[in-house]
């Protein structure tokens, strides 16, 4: 009887573990290369926790390391619904007259790192 007790809350322990490993994926962008030719950060997209209002005023790169579906919100109240995949890249053109906030809308966080050029070539 003890070792059924002592199972049940094994299983019980590790799925709350595996709840906080979930809840502790925080959202931000972490930089990781900048020169006058490009500059390269990653970003991770909880859900439920949007990155801010930004603009892009240079073209970018987007590769999905983990993917999922993000919805792209103007705040003009334009939405754009996109499906990354996860190790695919996609072309992302220059924004900068618009702010708008990447909302993930799936289950599990997004990450991606992005290659924005710096200057028109």
């Amino acid at each position: 009887m003890v070792k059924s007790w002592g199972l049940g809350a094994v299983l019980l322990l590790g799925g709350f573990g595996a709840g906080l490993a979930v809840a502790q994926v925080q959202t931000g962008r972490t930089p990781q290369f900048a020169n006058e030719e490009v500059k390269v950060w990653r970003s991770v997209i909880a859900v439920g926790n949007p990155l801010p209002l930004h603009r892009h005023d240079h073209p970018r790169v987007l590769i999905a390391l983990k993917g999922g579906t993000m919805d792209i919100r103007e705040e003009t109240g334009q939405s754009d619904i996109q499906n990354w995949e996860t190790g695919k890249a996609y072309w992302l053109p220059a924004n900068p007259k618009t702010l708008h906030q990447d909302v993930n809308v799936g289950k599990e966080p997004i990450e991606v790192m992005v290659v924005e050029l710096q200057k028109a070539w």
